[in-house]
């Protein structure tokens, strides 16, 4: 099993490239497959001078057969981590068809292909939208499935692909994990999140704000029944995140069946608590505005993680000034992301 190659769909990506460092230090040799529709190549090379290890590329789509064909074919897989998809909430509700087309369709051909080369192991990026309006928090794996927005859908529609697989094939594994809001960047400073365009996120654009690259954070929502009006998420560090990938997958990659588990810290924070730690990291005021609320968004959404700390010994153990302090660390190094280091 220490050998095992893994295809990691969309591993250029934020989540997908942190977790490709924690599947190398955990003795796994991570195959990189992405079409950089929201990623820097250049993430290659971070990754190789965090790992000293320069990770293959497929440069490719999860829709595109042909090219998972070559890549199975070529690489004999064992598993795939699966992070390819789109991911914005707003963007969803304005253009749900791509969203259906990229993230259900694409799976789709995935499975297909794993099918013809015998692969049977899935570790699959979920998401804590699939419980759509919580109907109480911390929410566990028995809370009721449903979305309030596309991007969600497309997440319930993939998990109940996996389940169906899983009930076709006996020896197929799925593992669903539903995890909250990744934030963080890699301890280094030489990877973290780098989206194109305006983020879609809050934490990077607190940071772009911070570093002066936008005016201010536009708050969506500060009249939601919270304590201070903003919403509250679970925050999970990238590298605890990527970590859970890993212990998961080790305790399970003998199994089969369907699994979901709850990755988060079973703590929530606001916006406005986010913003303050970041100003502690930084060291400076970061100006922010009320906004409208967001079509799809909750007021309230943190885990209950006590399945995976049970089942597979893992915790989110990095708090939110960790993860502020590490987001400063990347954005300070790197002003304008991947395009250009000024330092």
């Amino acid at each position: 099993m220490m050998e095992d190659t893994i295809l990691v769909t969309g591993g250029a990506g934020f989540v997908g490239s942190h977790a490709c460092i924690a599947l190398h230090e955990a003795g796994f040799r991570p195959v990189i497959l992405d079409n950089f529709s929201n990623a820097s190549e250049k993430v290659l090379d971070q990754l190789e001078r965090i790992t000293g290890q320069r990770f293959p590329l497929v440069r490719g789509d999860i829709r595109d057969a042909a090219t998972l064909r070559d890549a199975f074919q070529r690489y004999r897989f064992d598993a795939v981590f699966h992070f390819a998809a789109l991911k914005a909430v707003g963007e969803s509700v304005r253009n749900p068809l791509a969203y259906y087309e990229n993230n259900v369709s694409g799976t789709v051909i995935l499975l297909q292909v794993m099918q013809e080369w015998g692969v049977r192991s899935l570790v699959f990026s979920s998401s804590a939208t699939v419980y759509g309006e919580p109907r109480y928090v911390p929410i566990d794996e028995t809370h009721p499935i449903g979305s309030t927005n596309p991007y969600g859908w497309t997440k319930v529609i993939v998990e109940q692909l996996l389940r169906d697989a899983a009930k076709a094939n006996p020896k197929f594994l799925a593992l669903a994990l539903r995890y909250f809001n990744p934030v963080g960047a890699h301890e280094s400073g030489l990877l973290g999140e780098d989206p194109l365009g305006t983020p879609n996120n809050l934490v990077p654009f607190v940071a772009q704000t911070a570093i002066g690259r936008r005016d201010h954070v536009p708050v969506f929502g500060t009249d939601y029944q919270t304590a201070d009006g903003t919403g509250v998420r679970d925050y999970i560090h990238v590298m605890d995140l990527a970590e859970g990938h890993v212990a998961a997958f080790r305790t399970h990659h003998e199994d089969s069946g369907f699994k979901p588990y709850n990755l988060g810290t079973g703590r929530g924070s606001s916006v406005l608590e986010v913003i303050s730690a970041f100003e502690k990291s930084c060291g400076a005021r970061i100006p922010w505005k009320s906004a409208p609320r967001r079509p799809g968004d909750v007021a309230v959404n943190w885990a209950d993680p006590a399945l995976a700390i049970k089942r597979f010994n893992w915790r989110a153990w990095r708090d939110l000034q960790t993860m502020t302090d590490d987001v400063w660390r990347w954005q300070s190094a790197y002003p304008n992301g991947l395009q250009e280091r000024t330092l």
